[in-house]
């Protein structure tokens, strides 16, 4: 077989990906196509139609061919996107706006996909839609379409609540303008992102529309630059602007995503062991592991450590065969007290669920919460929160296990409300306390948020793992690799 010489990696990505569906010698054709620019940044910028046409030359199936480029996400370093990166490990990406500005079509062109639906008709978005990819260097990002702000009538007042819930888990917002246009709407926009100390790029829309209003642009765009706000003109429909918004967007993003803060890397040293203690039961996946166990596996090896992962069963004859202590054992919280009766004292013990309470929200503020249990009285309100939306089974650990635990141990009944995904109550006032899960589906900006809620109104907040610990006796244990976080 001949084999075109590349002169770059993505030059062998791309040839790869076309030969797929034709044989090489039409590949060769659609690569001349592209006339020497076959360069990762000029198809990151190309729309779809354009890169469609390039690659027909590959045989009748071109089009699936010139999907998988945008499928593989092939942009800006030729690098294969991380298609399984959880939602709460993506930097989410806002995106807001008035209706028929333009928020869909941007969107399809930054993602170069037909993601959201386009119409003249103003409203035509109702719930946000969220589109997961990578944005190197950034790595993996999700955007997420919303509704307008200023939709009209009830249905109108209901598709802008769900636009306003995105706020709260928003790390970088992308404020559409249509034009040179700007107005109250806008400034209420900037305003929300303001108070969350959300950064924001602005992108003037629909530019190509609009050539006549240079002085309105010029007058905008030199007050967003008092304010350090970054503004982009673009047409999307065209595909004009795409790719300098995108580097705005690298440009504006929270450094912390830069590099990922650890789960676990830094309780340990590169070499030293962790011992992972997993249950196998009725709510664990057939042929995987829950999510928080895969992230912090992957932690440990991420910090050049080593994992030893066992059941509870299997625990104490594990640590027999270790020549020395783990640096720290890690456990899921329902078999805690099974656990810490085998780990011996000396040896940091912990929970995948306070890890989480770490990584992606407040420990100190879960600790001071928890105190609050000992002041639960008869028919005192208990909200759960859990991230994911999975169907309850068995003795599930939010619905039945956690109420269980507090019931026995503050000797009185309890009411326990229940919230799944992002789904989170504009009023805490009923509430006398509020138990987060591990977050492992949340981004730290949207549980932070609901923290500062908890704050505001009042209302102590914990997590699962504090709120079992604690109830069952054993939290300074469970806190032993914190120094300064026993009670």
């Amino acid at each position: 077989m001949h084999w075109r010489p590349a002169k770059t990696p993505y030059e062998v990505i791309v040839g790869a990906i076309l030969t797929q569906d034709t044989a090489w010698g039409n590949v060769e054709k659609a690569i001349a196509n592209f006339g020497g620019n076959l360069a990762p940044e000029s198809i990151a910028a190309m729309p779809m139609e354009k890169l469609t046409e390039a690659v027909r030359k590959a045989g009748k199936q071109a089009s699936p061919a010139g999907a998988r480029l945008v499928e593989f996400d092939v942009l800006t370093s030729g690098e294969i996107a991380m298609k399984d990166t959880p939602k709460g490990m993506r930097l989410q990406i806002g995106i807001f706006g008035r209706r028929n500005v333009g928020k869909s079509s941007l969107l399809n062109a930054l993602t170069r996909q037909q993601v959201s639906i386009v119409s003249d008709v103003p409203g035509t978005t109702t719930d946000p839609v969220e589109k997961p990819m990578e944005l190197l260097p950034l790595g993996p990002v999700l955007f997420i379409d919303t509704a307008g702000l200023d939709d009209v009538g009830a249905l109108g007042e209901m598709r802008a609540e769900k636009t306003r819930q995105v706020f709260e888990r928003t790390d970088l917002g992308v404020l559409v303008a249509a034009g040179g246009e700007w107005g109250e709407f806008e400034d209420l926009i900037l305003a929300e992102l303001d108070k969350r100390k959300t950064p924001a790029v602005v992108a003037f829309n629909k530019a190509d529309l609009a050539p006549s209003a240079g002085d309105a642009f010029a007058s905008v765009e030199q007050r967003l630059k008092g304010r350090a706000t970054p503004s982009v003109r673009t047409a999307a429909l065209r595909g004009d602007g795409v790719l300098a918004l995108k580097e705005a967007l690298v440009r504006a993003a929270p450094e912390e995503f830069m590099e990922a803060p650890p789960i676990i890397g830094d309780l340990m040293s590169p070499g030293e062991v962790a011992v992972m203690v997993i249950p196998i039961d009725l709510e664990a996946p057939r042929g995987r592991l829950i999510l928080p166990q895969v992230q912090t596996i992957r932690d440990v090896l991420d910090h050049d450590s080593c994992v030893m992962a066992v059941k509870e069963r299997e625990l104490r004859d594990a640590l027999d065969k270790l020549k020395a202590p783990p640096a720290i054992v890690v456990t899921d919280s329902q078999v805690f007290l099974r656990v810490a009766g085998d780990v011996p004292d000396h040896v940091p013990l912990t929970s995948f669920s306070i890890l989480f309470a770490r990584l992606k929200g407040d420990l100190r503020e879960f600790v001071a919460g928890v105190r609050s249990i000992d002041g639960l009285k008869p028919g005192s309100k208990v909200l759960v929160l859990e991230s994911c939306a999975h169907h309850p089974i068995g003795e599930d650990i939010g619905r039945v296990k956690i109420p269980r635990w507090l019931r026995q141990y503050t000797g009185v009944e309890l009411e326990f409300v229940h919230r799944q995904g992002h789904d989170f109550p504009d009023d805490l006032g009923a509430y006398q306390l509020v138990v987060h899960c591990g977050a492992c589906m949340l981004n730290r900006r949207e549980v932070m948020s609901r923290i500062l809620r908890c704050r505001e109104a009042g209302v102590p907040i914990t997590n699962y793992g504090v709120a079992i610990t604690y109830s069952l006796g054993v939290l300074d244990r469970a806190l032993s690799p914190f120094p300064g976080f026993q009670m």
